[in-house]
């Protein structure tokens, strides 16, 4: 009985955040499906990462923020309204396990990322391009046991790295959700050995007591690689 009463209070004070939120009244007021959308948004106007005219996927795509901001970015620009987006300059190919309302002019892949099927339908709709942009917002359900879902964020990151290892244009770059804990410090590692330029960032938009951060990988090394830029 004490458990469910600390549930209750603990999804009441969720609620009361999620509806005070300014950036989920502000999703809300431009159409956004989520407050996801600024967290891209931020790291965008930070690193001028997106442009019209490029290949961009979006991994962990549901329920579409991250989609509808880059459609918005192709089309107009960032500030319209969805239903006011322009002709799209570009190609945005979104893939996710969970169901996903269309955006117009998005490509949507359903399926698990981590199965070899799934990931061989998306490299054959990218049709041997090369990818500028990768976008990976995916994260494990989560089951409250520390070492374990550090491990399957972890096998989550190692995938997205391979994954533009394999597809990304020379300077292009890779957006990751992190959490802070256990084997962050080993990702971003990671990101290191692969990048030339590695920028971990904290946008406003995300809850200041969320553990997520990101972050983002630009220009891929070689081999036999040169000095790297790290902040």
């Amino acid at each position: 009985m004490a458990t469910a009463r600390k549930g209750k209070k603990l999804n009441k004070a969720w609620l009361h955040d999620h509806l005070t939120d300014p950036y989920v009244k502000q999703a809300q007021r431009e159409g956004y499906r989520a407050r996801a959308a600024y967290k891209l948004k931020e790291i965008d106007e930070r690193l001028h990462l997106l442009r019209p005219g490029q290949l961009v996927v979006d991994l962990g795509a549901s329920p579409g923020a991250w989609s509808q901001y880059v459609r918005r970015k192709f089309g107009r620009g960032a500030h319209d309204s969805a239903d006011e987006a322009g002709p799209l300059q570009g190609t945005i190919v979104a893939l996710d396990m969970l169901a996903f309302e269309p955006v117009d002019g998005v490509e949507f892949i359903a399926g698990d990322f981590r199965e070899a099927a799934v990931l061989a339908e998306l490299e054959a709709r990218l049709g041997g391009r090369r990818i500028d942009v990768i976008l990976s917002d995916m994260a494990p359900n989560l089951s409250g046991i520390a070492a374990a879902d550090a491990a399957r964020m972890a096998e989550l990151v190692e995938l997205a790295i391979e994954f533009a290892r394999d597809h990304l244009v020379p300077g292009g770059a890779l957006v990751c959700k992190l959490f802070h804990g256990s084997g962050y410090s080993q990702l971003v590692k990671r990101f290191k050995d692969e990048f030339r330029t590695v920028k971990p960032i904290k946008p406003k938009a995300s809850r200041a007591k969320s553990a997520e951060t990101f972050v983002v990988g630009i220009g891929l090394k070689s081999r036999a690689s040169g000095p790297d830029i790290h902040a």
